[in-house]
């Protein structure tokens, strides 16, 4: 999976690949690397086409072993609303948002106890919520360095602000061809490498350094252009590009005065390229804008109509690679990629807006996205029949074009385009719910409900509610529960089955989670009989997986067992095999529940082969915590201790308080075994508040007396006094209290899971949304 979707620990270096070789700025490399280490905001400021986010690239990737929790980019390129760059970065970095509490107070919380780099790429256009989410930030998390791209600075009291310089060039006058080290000069050696990248076994000779110097000169060092004139190459001497380079700047004289120099010498660079296209290169060009990245059979489809046949778009695609405004990146399920770099994007856009195409090519794009969204839903969620490697590609595809589907909800914000919108949510949130992003995805919801609903229809508001109740649930049961009914009550009167099956599921999931089992079994059952008349296998597998979680709470195990089994069977029988792993899931604990630990490992290690396949965060998280209570019922606690030391941690990452509450439960338990039982009470404790806080009911009295009945021979007064330590704890004194301190040696390096979510104990709660 892409960026943020890997393992959260497993890669420390959580960056995109580069697209060609990185070349000269070694001088500025050691320079800002030192400047890292006495700044905490390092801000490199520069105009478009100046190198900034390569630069940033290579500088993270070159500093990663200095930061032990990683080095983190954030694209903010494609954003375009202020308030979603918390979302942004919580989503980059697996924090999850919790109900009631603003969404940067939990992002600081989870970075507090991290050293680790984050970058902000392309803050121009959101410079005041980029410096309020950078101020909240450096306050909160004392092991953070944030190294920030923009045009412009941030403007913040902790800002170190560094000039991008353009690269070295031979100077005026000077006689490269006589100098035996012209290729010193960082300029040249980048126009000889994409040069010879765009037209293979090009050097620089004795015959030709001379222009190259000149034509380096005068794009005034600036990577972009330089790169735009190398490629060139192919179809033009090197005389020939430097005598219409110095024809193109002649007209920069009654250009915008006011812009920098090198802002207009990169907007020449640019529209002498645009000029040497053909016009259906042109008209491709402007039109390929809509999207911040594409594949052919996209560019086929938006941008084609009578004047532009999609015959042609293949054709007229390789000639704008082949000119370097078009990049190729690699490979996506067998699909070449593309995109612009985002100085050319701007250009292209703003030749698509004077040829009057914006609204059309943008309602055209929308109405892809929508369509493709729709369809890959139902292929997901086995509502058409696929094999699970198709299930698989859904999830792959929309992470790839996570930035397009963001983009087009952007347009429909700005234009009111409330149905649109919400239907395509509804289409991409599985991915959501399996990736643990619940933030962005709840917040875009958010917006979009809060719109003009009179003309969209009840099945679009009700399915909408209903996902917004999704995404809210892990954080917030009692909000989700007022939002499922909301959506039933609007899926009801829309006749749609399937949502109405899918809002009863999660209205029984939700009375489960808050102690209901009346309720949850009724809407289980209701929801059951609705799929099954409609032969809708998803809800069909989800209620029977609910009824068994149901069973099990009432002290059921052989029917909860037997019902578990039935979810499994459904799951597999449509081919959903994350719906069969939730089940699995299931299974396990109630092995382990049945003292059956050999069982509940084979189910848990089954379980996470699948999730894996698609990311699915929370699923994972539950896997690791139940694989950590089987490693301390087998007596081992060295590895019980591993296992939800990883657990506890990224939980904490996240700032999820309901995780970190069960993760404390976990390792009270794991201190009882080890004989500390002044360290299980006060961790029991510093739960239970979690709990309260976080809004779930508190835990059986008997599982609490499990965690404090070791250390009754203390006295009653001693307990007390203990439970009342830890209830004032906060999360990250509990946390440290944890896992910092084990009983003979440091805790171990950085965890290998990714985990959005500790396991819930057998009974503790129903199945994930």
């Amino acid at each position: 999976m892409p960026r943020g979707k890997t393992d959260l620990y497993e890669i420390q270096a959580h960056l995109p690949e580069e697209p060609n070789s990185f070349v000269g700025r070694e001088r500025e490399l050691v320079e800002l690397r030192q400047m890292l280490q006495r700044t905490r905001a390092l801000t490199l400021c520069g105009p478009g086409g100046i190198g900034k986010t390569r630069l940033a690239l290579r500088l993270l990737a070159t500093a990663a072993d200095e930061f032990p929790d990683g080095v983190w980019f954030v694209e903010l390129a494609d954003l375009r609303q202020p308030d979603l760059v918390a979302s942004r970065i919580a989503a980059v970095i697996g924090v999850t948002e919790e109900a009631g509490r603003p969404l940067l107070e939990t992002l600081g919380e989870a970075l507090r106890p991290r050293r680790l780099l984050l970058t902000l790429d392309n803050c121009e256009h959101l410079l005041d919520a980029c410096a309020q989410v950078v101020r909240h930030l450096l306050a909160s998390a004392p092991g953070l360095r944030l190294l920030n791209t923009s045009r412009e600075p941030l403007s913040v009291a902790a800002e170190m602000i560094w000039r991008v310089p353009p690269l070295s060039v031979a100077p005026p006058g000077a006689n490269p061809a006589a100098a035996p080290d012209a290729h010193r000069y960082e300029a040249i050696r980048l126009f000889a490498d994409r040069a010879a990248a765009s037209r293979p076994g090009f050097i620089i000779g004795p015959d030709s350094i001379e222009a190259v110097a000149a034509i380096c000169r005068a794009l005034d060092g600036m990577p972009l252009a330089i790169e735009l004139a190398a490629a060139r190459v192919r179809a033009l001497s090197v005389e020939q590009i430097r005598a219409r380079l110095d024809d193109r700047f002649g007209l920069l004289t009654a250009g915008d005065r006011s812009a920098a120099p090198r802002q207009r010498t990169l907007r020449a660079a640019i529209e002498w390229s645009y000029e040497l296209l053909t016009e259906p290169e042109r008209t491709l060009f402007r039109r390929l804008s809509v999207f911040t990245g594409w594949s052919l059979e996209m560019a086929e489809q938006v941008c084609s109509d009578e004047d532009l046949p999609a015959t042609e778009v293949l054709g007229l695609t390789a000639a704008l690679v082949d000119k370097s405004l078009v990049v190729l990146d690699p490979e996506v399920l067998g699909q070449a990629r593309y995109r612009m770099l985002d100085t050319i994007r701007e250009y292209a856009a703003a030749r698509l807006a004077q040829a009057g195409e914006s609204a059309a090519f943008r309602l055209r794009f929308r109405d892809y996205v929508l369509r493709t969204a729709e369809h890959s839903m139902a292929i997901g969620m086995a509502r058409i029949p696929a094999p699970w490697l198709a299930r698989v590609d859904v999830f792959r595809r929309y992470d790839v074009d996570a930035g397009n589907v963001s983009q087009v909800l952007s347009w429909c914000l700005e234009q009111g385009d409330a149905e649109a919108a919400l239907r395509i949510c509804v289409a991409v949130s599985p991915c959501w719910i399996v990736w643990g992003t619940f933030g962005e995805g709840g917040e875009w919801l958010r917006s979009f409900l809060a719109l003009d609903m009179s003309a969209v229809p009840a099945r679009v508001q009700g399915a909408a509610t209903v996902v917004r109740a999704q995404l809210v649930l892990p954080s917030d049961p009692g909000t989700a529960g007022t939002l499922a009914a909301d959506g039933l009550k609007l899926c009801r009167e829309a006749g749609d089955a399937y949502w109405t099956a899918l809002a009863l599921n999660l209205l029984s999931e939700i009375a489960l989670h808050t102690g209901h089992t009346d309720e949850a079994a009724a809407s289980a059952d209701e929801a059951l009989s609705i799929a099954q008349e409609a032969d809708d296998g998803w809800n069909e597998g989800y209620a029977l997986g609910t009824r068994a979680a149901i069973a099990a709470r009432a002290g059921k195990l052989r029917e909860a067992d037997q019902l578990a089994s039935a979810s499994v069977a459904v799951m597999r029988r449509i081919d959903q095999q994350w719906g069969a792993a939730r089940a699995l899931l299931g299974l396990g604990d109630l092995a382990r529940f049945r003292n059956h630990p050999g069982e509940a490992h084979g189910w848990y290690v089954e379980a996470l082969a699948i999730l894996r396949e698609i990311g699915a965060r929370p699923e994972i998280a539950r896997c690791l915590a139940g694989l950590g209570r089987v490693a301390m019922d087998l007596g081992a606690t060295e590895q019980a201790r591993r296992h939800l030391t990883r657990s506890l941690r990224l939980s904490h990452a996240t700032g999820a308080r309901i995780s970190i509450a069960r993760g404390l439960e976990a390792f009270a338990a794991l201190a009882g075994h080890e004989g500390r039982p002044e360290l299980a009470v006060q961790l029991a404790a510093a739960a239970a508040a979690l709990r309260e806080r976080a809004g779930l009911p508190p835990l059986p009295a008997a599982r609490t007396e499990s965690y404090l009945a070791p250390a009754r021979p203390l006295g009653e007064p001693a307990v007390a006094r203990l439970w009342a330590r830890g209830q004032a704890m906060d999360s990250e004194a509990a946390v440290a209290l944890a896992v910092d301190v084990p009983p003979e040696e440091p805790a171990g390096g950085s965890p290998a899971l990714t985990v959005v979510r500790t396991g819930q104990a057998p009974g503790d709660a129903g199945p994930p949304a």
